[in-house]
């Protein structure tokens, strides 16, 4: 017969290598085999990219930075009106941001939870999670069967098709058996609880939308087995082995993480990658690790530009290294975080990212040679004092050092364009309550 003939041992080693190549392609998503399910997911996510995607960020780093002047002339305010009574700072119900300050001091949060899906700023400002969905309570910490969960389990509640708030019944701390896949429109709310997510397996968003994040503790989380894993109550699908990180985004849009604490997991505290956007990550408190974020995870994805990721409010803090975030290809406003510690740097990227820096308290290690709060990776200094990185109104102490560059780009713009941050002098009120709180029903938080 002749045409196309089966000749055992080259095809087997053509085949070894086609099977070897198809499986590098999905390796970084976890996924063995994209099955319909997950590529409507991934075509609808792409979708959703491309319309999250803002045509003018500078427009979203001003409106975030008015906020946050309305905010502090507000709790100045408050603050004379306290004084004038002779009444001492009483604590938290102060809240100085313009995210806090949106719920933190009503008394019924507890009762109004879906306010929080007011309250987002920056790129991830249009993130709602669950609001106008069922409220889901936890009841159950165990995660022992991640192919057919239990009701009552986080797990259960993640994978539902339809909108959901997450809550917790009581404090618990629940270990992953494997990685948990959050679907869209979800909310995981943990006020009113301690919920530690601890000493098992990553929480992952992949491509999905509209997810909020809020008041866990995530840390110890392990690398993944893998297996098949169930993503939705009509699906399942074999997952390879994940990575151990504490938050994973991929491919994903509207995500915002908000009063987490992280710590110690086995690879990033945060990853958001292949194509995310419309993310915000704040009020956070990261300690103990040494590849602390990472957005955008290759040299060789140019799609990786339509990331667009707000950094803000947060504590970078104890036993920190190192990618705080590392950045590639995209638009990032890091604004009005604390930098206490670090051993080798701060921020880092390659690819050209577009990084502006505003407002941020830069405490440099004792260490020399650790001075430098930035690093270019990957490209000579002709190339890289092109790159849009901006320094303004940045507190730079203990000999902090940042590297502003700009040149001709394409995303280059005039510093005149930017509505003038909050200088890096009031991060410490802006970022006093970073991280999970103990907020208690019935109480301002």
């Amino acid at each position: 017969m002749e045409g196309f003939q089966w000749n055992r041992p080259v095809s087997l080693v053509l085949y070894a290598v086609f099977f070897f190549l198809s499986s590098a392609a999905v390796s970084e998503a976890n996924i063995v085999e994209y099955d319909e399910r997950w590529e409507q997911r991934r075509l609808q996510a792409r979708a959703a990219a491309e319309a999250t995607y803002h045509p003018d960020p500078i427009e979203v780093t001003n409106s975030f930075n008015r906020a946050v002047h309305r905010a502090m002339k507000e709790e100045s305010s408050a603050r004379r009106q306290m004084l004038g009574k002779h009444q001492k700072f009483g604590g938290p119900c102060l809240a100085t941001n313009p995210i806090d300050r949106c719920w933190r001091c009503r008394k019924d949060w507890a009762t109004d939870r879906m306010r929080l899906a007011r309250c987002a700023q920056g790129f991830g400002r249009n993130t709602t999670g669950g609001f106008g969905g069922k409220i889901y309570i936890v009841t159950d910490g165990s995660d022992d069967d991640v192919l057919e969960p239990r009701p009552g389990t986080l797990r259960w509640g993640v994978i539902q098709k339809e909108p959901l708030w997450i809550i917790f019944a009581r404090s618990m701390m629940i270990k992953l058996k494997e990685e948990l896949l959050v679907g869209s429109d979800k909310t995981i709310d943990g006020r009113g609880a301690q919920v530690r997510i601890a000493d098992g397996c990553q929480v992952t968003v992949q491509y999905a939308h509209n997810v909020i994040i809020h008041n866990i503790h995530v840390n110890d989380l392990i690398v993944g087995k893998g297996g098949r894993i169930r993503d939705s109550p009509q699906h399942a699908g074999f997952r390879t082995q994940s990575d151990g990180d504490g938050v994973s985004v991929f491919g994903s849009t509207k995500v915002w993480l908000d009063h987490l604490s992280l710590a110690n997991c086995q690879d990033g505290l945060v990853d958001v990658i292949a194509e995310s956007t419309g993310v915000t990550i704040s009020n956070c408190h990261l300690t103990n690790h040494n590849d602390v974020m990472l957005f955008g995870s290759s040299d060789s994805n140019p799609k990786d530009e339509i990331m667009q990721i707000t950094v803000a409010f947060n504590h970078f803090g104890r036993g920190l290294v190192q990618r705080m975030p590392r950045c590639r290809w995209g638009f990032f406003h890091v604004v009005n975080n604390d930098y206490t510690h670090w051993l080798m740097y701060a921020i880092g990227g390659s690819k050209n990212p577009t990084i502006i820096s505003h407002g941020n308290r830069y405490i440099a290690p004792p260490n020399l040679a650790a001075k430098q709060i930035t690093k270019q990776l990957g490209a000579s200094e002709a190339e890289w004092k092109n790159w849009v990185w901006h320094s303004q109104e940045d507190l730079l102490m203990n000999g902090a050092i940042f590297t502003d560059t700009g040149g001709a780009n394409q995303r280059k713009f005039n510093k005149k364009d930017l509505i003038k941050p909050k200088a890096g002098s009031y991060v410490t009120r802006l970022t006093r309550f970073a991280g999970s709180m103990p907020c208690r029903p019935g109480k301002p938080c």
